[in-house]
Parts: C-alpha cells; sequence; structure tokens
C-alpha cells in the first residue's frame, strides 16, 4: 500500500522554523499499532492522520511512543494540507477527535485553530519538579493533561536547562514553563519526556492552558505568544471563554509516498 505523507512546518513563517509534522490522508483508518510504527519510523514529535467523515474529518495524531488526545501544530499543518493540496474550497475545516469538535480557519495567510480552553488550577510545587530546572519555578498550575510553572520573567526561560529524568517522573504528558515577555505577551517552553519528546518546538494544545491564565493576569482577551524552543515560533492567540484561538502559519517542506506492507 502506497500513502502520501506531507511534512509541513507549523507555526512557522518559512522551512526550517516551527515545529515539523507529519501529516497521512486515509480514506480509512489503518491499524494502531501500524500507525504507532510510522509515527515511529518519521521521528517527529507528532504524525497526524485523518479520514474524511461526512463534512468533517476525523483527525488522530501520535508521537514516536504513544497516541496522544490533542495536538495544535499537527493539526494546523493537516489544514495546511488539505487547503493548499488537497483543494479544500471551505473557508474553515471541522476536525473530530479524542478531545472532542476542533476547527480551522483561514484568515489571510494565518491558520485559526479553535479548541477547548483546559483549566487552570493552583497547585503546590511538586517535590521533583523543585529541582527538575537550574532555575526555580515562582508558581505551579495543573490543566487537563499538563502541568504549567511560571517564572520571574522571559530570560529565565531562555536559560532553563531541564533534568529530562525528574520531568518524566512528575509529568503524566508535560511541562510548560512560562513567563511574562518583554516584547510580545508571554513567552514559553514545553517539555514532554513522557511522550518521547524532550522538548517540544512550539505546542499548540500547551496554549489551551497558557492563553486563559495568561488572558486573566495580563486583562486582555488578544494576545500574543512566543515559544522559545532552538526553531522557535509566533502564535497569535484570543481568549473566548471557554474556548481559544489559536493562529499561525505553515509551509511545506515535503511532499513523497511511504510503502506500507
Amino acid at each position: 500500500m502506497m500513502l502520501t505523507i506531507y511534512q509541513v512546518d507549523a507555526f512557522a513563517e518559512k522551512v526550517f522554523e516551527g515545529n515539523p509534522a507529519a501529516v497521512i490522508p486515509l480514506s480509512e483508518w489503518l491499524p494502531d499499532a501500524t500507525m504507532q510504527k510510522i509515527a515511529m519510523e518519521h521521528n517527529l514529535s507528532e504524525t497526524a492522520f485523518f479520514v474524511q467523515q461526512n463534512e468533517c474529518f476525523h483527525i488522530r495524531w501520535f508521537t514516536p511512543e504513544s497516541e496522544v488526545d490533542l495536538c495544535g501544530h499537527a493539526t494546523l499543518a493537516a489544514a495546511h494540507v488539505l487547503f493548499e493540496h488537497l483543494q479544500h474550497t471551505s473557508s474553515s475545516i471541522c476536525f473530530q477527535s479524542r478531545s472532542g469538535n476542533l476547527s480551522v480557519k483561514k484568515e489571510g495567510d494565518l491558520l485559526v485553530l479553535n479548541f477547548p480552553v483546559s483549566e487552570v488550577e493552583a497547585k503546590y510545587i511538586p517535590t521533583g519538579l523543585k529541582t527538575a530546572f537550574n532555575i526555580h519555578p515562582i508558581e505551579c498550575f495543573k490543566g487537563r493533561e499538563d502541568l504549567m510553572l511560571v517564572f520571574k520573567n522571559e530570560n529565565d526561560i531562555r536559560q532553563l536547562q531541564a533534568d529530562f529524568q525528574k520531568i518524566l517522573e512528575a509529568s503524566k504528558r508535560g511541562i510548560i514553563c512560562t513567563a511574562k515577555s518583554d516584547d510580545v505577551d508571554f513567552v514559553s517552553r514545553f517539555f514532554a519526556p513522557a511522550v518521547g519528546i524532550n522538548e517540544d518546538p512550539v505546542t499548540g494544545s500547551a496554549h489551551t492552558m497558557l492563553i486563559p491564565y495568561w488572558a486573566k493576569q495580563l486583562n486582555k482577551t488578544t494576545l500574543v505568544a512566543k515559544q522559545l524552543s532552538k526553531r522557535g515560533g509566533i502564535l497569535y492567540c484570543k481568549h473566548l471563554d471557554n474556548r481559544v484561538e489559536i493562529g499561525g502559519k505553515a509551509v511545506t517542506y515535503l511532499v513523497g509516498k511511504i510503502n506500507i506492507q
């Protein structure tokens, strides 16, 4: 069986920026084990598969180690493939997923995700996380899947050095590290060794927790965020009560074929 594969840099102005994702359109689902092996073979932070179901698309996301409930950058990448390569004619796309109904709309050169928020609950900093980084956080919050650590300033986020073993022991999925920014509204980094990703370049799903937190802290609903990974990425954010919008650009890096025996 030959399948078409697209590799897309999401939340990127040009190739080699943002977060790369593999996207594989399917006419019907492959066995779960096969999709997991494909994701492992690509060794990107996410591989997205989708199947059209009536007017929507059922989407699933796999890291090299496991299936996840929600992924922002790979959803952005999948929407880019539908708009740019598969002649999707509407200005919006609906996706069905394990996290409910999602949508992506085209606004000029931006693709805008609409995702459910992750509630933010303050908690004590777990003992292991107090020493998981070279700089101590000042607050800790729990979300749907991730923990979020707040630091004093943007420079702290830039200078963070992580102990991945301690993070692995302390987290279900990932650890978001964030601070108020000097030039945009807020910055972040995301560490997820529990799902095989030591540091993710740009993490849309983490912003379902970051956006409501910073909207409250900064008393504004429209924000610009930057993820301070080596590749980096800009996200255009909006808080809409129980939903968030996350906008970004995407660029195709590769189109090819894979052979599934």
